[in-house]
């Protein structure tokens, strides 16, 4: 399977595995557009903020060619600060606490997915999140 097959299997599984979204975002769609905005930095700026709560082997595996290490959803709530995840619960339409639990389990394959060489791409270097994005607004029409 190619990168940009693995990429649709994951983003695709995410869409149809989410429930509860409202205002037509689901919840791989809203983790890739905050992973691509500047601010958030994208995967490098993600593995950063990981690395600042001392959880930098978590996204390390998940990186890696290995086996992803789990994550619970109040280290991910510590990882991300409180104010993100009441972001993108309330474009979700969910709690806190229940994006915080769905994000613990996805994130780490959103990861993996987006890094199959087992490296951090260079900044700038792949457009894949963008083209996840894509793929994603030709899933849900």
């Amino acid at each position: 399977m190619g990168l940009f097959d693995q990429v649709l299997s994951t983003v695709g599984g995410l869409a149809a595995q989410q429930g509860g979204a409202t205002a037509g975002s689901s919840l791989p769609e809203v983790v890739l557009h905050w992973l691509n905005d500047p601010q958030t930095g994208g995967l490098s700026g993600l593995a950063k903020a990981f690395e600042q709560q001392g959880l930098a082997h978590v996204v390390a595996s998940w990186i890696s060619n290995g086996k992803n290490l789990p994550i619970d959803a109040h280290q991910l709530q510590a990882v991300l600060g409180s104010d993100t995840v009441q972001r993108l619960a309330a474009q979700l339409g969910l709690n806190p606490a229940e994006l915080s639990g769905q994000l613990a389990q996805w994130l780490p394959q959103i990861v993996d997915r987006l890094t199959p060489q087992g490296q951090m791409p260079a900044q700038g270097e792949s457009p894949l999140v963008a083209e996840g994005l894509n793929l994603l607004k030709g899933l849900l029409g």
